[in-house]
């Protein structure tokens, strides 16, 4: 990305439905731009599918597996149902009960999303925005 570029894109700070975007980033998606904060956060959640989930997943080189399509399905759901984030307590009940102590726990949800947990990396895929308190 040249210089006038990431210019462009620290000053495209549009009225969004994320309040707290410094600047954007685009992720292709199906030929079409959807974008995201600086962290990769979507700021209109209303544009999420899972073709976001795979193209912002491979910008953060993480490959995605049916472990990973579970947290995100939950996570959706979650917020869908209580219009908040899902805590990680919330995650390791629910997956301990699906997939056994093995595996449904904080070392494992940690270890499939190495960049922040399911509740940074988790959403961010899940398409469910950042909280205003989060860092």
């Amino acid at each position: 990305m040249n210089q006038s570029t990431q210019n462009n894109e620290r000053l495209n700070t549009q009225n969004t439905t994320n309040p707290y975007a410094i600047y954007t980033r685009k992720v292709l998606v199906d030929g079409k731009e959807v974008l995201t904060d600086q962290e990769g956060y979507i700021l209109n959640m209303d544009e999420w599918s899972e073709a976001f989930a795979r193209a912002q997943a491979e910008q953060e080189n993480l490959v995605l597996t049916n472990e990973h399509w579970d947290v995100i399905h939950f996570i959706r759901a979650y917020y869908e149902d209580h219009s908040v984030q899902a805590q990680v307590r919330d995650m390791i009940r629910h997956f301990r009960e699906a997939w056994g102590p093995e595996r449904g726990n904080n070392h494992h949800l940690h270890a499939i999303f190495p960049m922040g947990g399911p509740q940074k990396q988790g959403n961010r895929l899940a398409g469910i925005r950042k909280t205003k308190g989060e860092h």
